[in-house]
């Protein structure tokens, strides 16, 4: 049976195939959608053309598709949202809350990067948007996993851009909006976007949007400690062969190992997966590979 009122999604960026990382975020946010009864969203956050790879879209969603991952409605890519963002935009520069930023990053970086007010020498043909952040603007929020987060969005990040200087939607702007109008409950995504999520608060309330509940899942680390899609480690899954993947990525999560072991499909082990799942069982840090353990190498701890 499906409940309603949780809405999950994954929202990969096409820059490449879906890796390691990827997986076990995709796989997390389907568990747990499956766990609330809820219904489990794919977008393609497809919204900087700059950084798609030919193909990739593709690529990776015939890759969620070998290993299960479906989404339970249409899917969205951003590249086709044009209007839902202008709309969004709009709205915030007749309310005084966006407004046009003519700084150069140079300028911005002798400011120390951080932007509380116009700097610019000069009017730009094209400026950049940025959402007005009030001093005293703290977002405070709950993570599922990682527990109370505090930011000072004003001291730490400043106006940030909702449309960027090249004409591309910032991300921020786009999954705000993408979320409000999926009616997403809940985000559940690597722990490298949860700085962005105190911005993303803010730029709810403008917008007189609901916030979602967050959770972040663990980042798989390389060997040298860096992010494991930033790594060498970081090979692309392989879709001809989902099980070994489904199961590392099962473990990676904290999930009891001798659930599933015995399926020799991808439906059946997702079914014993989904009715064993224990979100208690989630680890909220980091998890390094060991040396020399890239994509298609088992997971230790």
């Amino acid at each position: 049976m499906s409940d309603s009122s949780y809405y999950g999604r994954f929202a990969p960026s096409p820059t490449g195939p879906l890796h390691p990382g990827s997986l076990l975020a995709a796989l997390g946010s389907w568990l747990l959608a499956r766990h609330a009864g809820g219904q489990w969203l794919v977008r393609v956050e497809d919204v900087d053309p700059p950084r798609t790879v030919p193909g990739a879209v593709s690529g990776q969603l015939a890759a969620l598709a070998a290993f299960g991952l479906r989404s339970d409605g249409p899917i969205v890519h951003q590249s086709q949202r044009d209007a839902l963002y202008q709309g969004a935009l709009d709205r915030l520069l007749r309310e005084g809350k966006a407004f046009a930023c003519h700084c150069s990053r140079s300028e911005l970086a002798a400011q120390g990067g951080i932007h509380h007010h116009c700097v610019a020498r000069a009017a730009r043909a094209q400026p950049a948007v940025r959402l007005r952040v009030a001093p005293g603007s703290v977002v405070r929020f709950d993570d599922g996993l990682q527990g109370r987060i505090v930011q000072d969005v004003h001291a730490e990040v400043g106006d940030f851009v909702l449309r960027r200087a090249d004409g591309y939607w910032a991300y921020q702007l786009a999954v705000v909006v993408d979320d409000g109008a999926q009616h997403v409950t809940d985000v559940v995504r690597g722990a490298d976007l949860l700085d962005s999520t105190p911005r993303q608060i803010l730029l709810q309330q403008a917008l007189d949007l609901p916030t979602p509940r967050y959770l972040h899942l663990p980042l798989l680390l390389g060997p040298e400690g860096r992010k494991l899609s930033k790594s060498e480690a970081a090979l692309p899954v392989d879709p001809a062969q989902p099980l070994p993947a489904l199961r590392r990525a099962w473990a990676q999560l904290g999930q009891d190992p001798a659930i599933g072991a015995g399926a020799d499909e991808v439906g059946g082990w997702l079914q014993q997966a989904a009715d064993g799942f224990d979100p208690a069982r989630l680890p909220p840090g980091d998890i390094p590979l060991p040396h020399g353990a890239g994509a298609g190498a088992p997971f230790a701890r």
